[in-house]
């Protein structure tokens, strides 16, 4: 009854006020191209190791913002290439949020990496949407196909790469993890949602869809006629895929906080299915690091803490010190 009670909730909120969200002298090659077309439209330094892209995306038909993070001592001209952390946005945020909620900048100060942080649209859901059969905007392929590619052909990326996201960020971490065995060496999950068909779930992704003032269908389709590709798009149906992955899940439980009732509500929702989650997983034999906690919200007030949780496993599966 609780959870009918929180899922209800969850997706009233959601409709009604959304989730809360709180230049180098050594340029960057802009002329490479991904092997369908995609480009760098335009490269914007922030500061000696931030620079903000617009890829020109052939997948997403259209202009698509990336947010890089630079070690100290990169160049477009070097010798060598590093390791890429892919660290994915929420619903009704953008690429910006992880530099702009979290202290990333001066975590990183020290680690040998790139990080970059892609737009997966308003919606925050890195998937090939339906829309009708369309199969467009395709943010999965911009994400793992196109923009992985400009990077390792203008901005020095290796091939050692690791991905994790909060929210519909987590769905996107261990979604693209699993649909692309082995392409990821790790994939992190802070309160993501993990079953997008499990009970009462469906309702819960319309509403981040619908928030966003876009028909709810265009996502994956009715979620009963349409139901195959609600499957194939289904992290929990995707778990065999993990075996080559390096696991982390976190996420509360989502009672005892009456001061923010979405936060609560979501963290309560996903709290099931990300348990039901870890043990498909070890049912597999796949190992997987877990931070269950009581309490807790919806928001970077725990994503913060969970992702420096989670570094240790990260930084391995890049070949970092912890």
């Amino acid at each position: 009854m609780r959870r009918a009670s929180a899922l209800v909730m969850a997706v009233a909120l959601i409709l009604t006020i959304g989730i809360p969200v709180t230049a180098s002298a050594d340029l960057a090659p802009t002329h490479v191209t991904a092997d369908d077309g995609a480009f760098i439209a335009s490269e914007k330094w922030l500061d000696d190791r931030k620079v903000d892209l617009e890829v020109g995306s052939p997948a997403v038909g259209a202009l698509v913002p990336v947010r890089l993070l630079l070690p100290h001592g990169w160049s477009a001209g070097a010798g060598r290439t590093w390791p890429v952390l892919y660290l994915l946005q929420g619903a009704h945020d953008d690429y910006t949020s992880w530099t702009r909620e979290t202290a990333l900048e001066a975590f990183t100060l020290d680690k040998d990496l790139i990080i970059a942080m892609p737009s997966a649209g308003p919606t925050g859901i890195p998937t090939r949407w339906f829309n009708g059969g369309t199969e467009a905007p395709d943010y999965e392929t911009f994400q793992v196909s196109e923009l992985m590619q400009l990077l390792q052909r203008g901005y020095r990326a290796g091939t050692g790469r690791s991905v994790a996201g909060v929210s519909t960020g987590g769905y996107g971490a261990i979604t693209m993890a699993a649909q692309h065995p082995g392409m990821f060496n790790a994939a992190a999950s802070y309160s993501g949602v993990l079953n997008t068909t499990a009970p009462g779930m469906p309702a819960v992704m319309n509403a981040i869809v619908a928030r966003e003032h876009v028909q709810p269908a265009a996502l994956w389709g009715d979620p009963v006629t349409n139901i195959g590709l609600w499957i194939a798009n289904n992290p929990f149906a995707l778990t065999p895929g993990l075996r080559w992955t390096s696991v982390f899940l976190s996420c509360g439980s989502g009672t005892g906080d009456d001061l923010d009732p979405l936060g609560t509500s979501l963290e309560g929702v996903l709290w099931p299915q990300t348990r039901d989650f870890a043990a498909r997983l070890r049912l597999l034999g796949i190992p997987v690091q877990t931070d269950f906690y009581a309490g807790g919200v919806h928001n970077w007030d725990d994503w913060r803490r969970e992702f420096t949780r989670s570094w240790p496993l990260l930084a391995a599966s890049l070949g970092l010190p912890s």
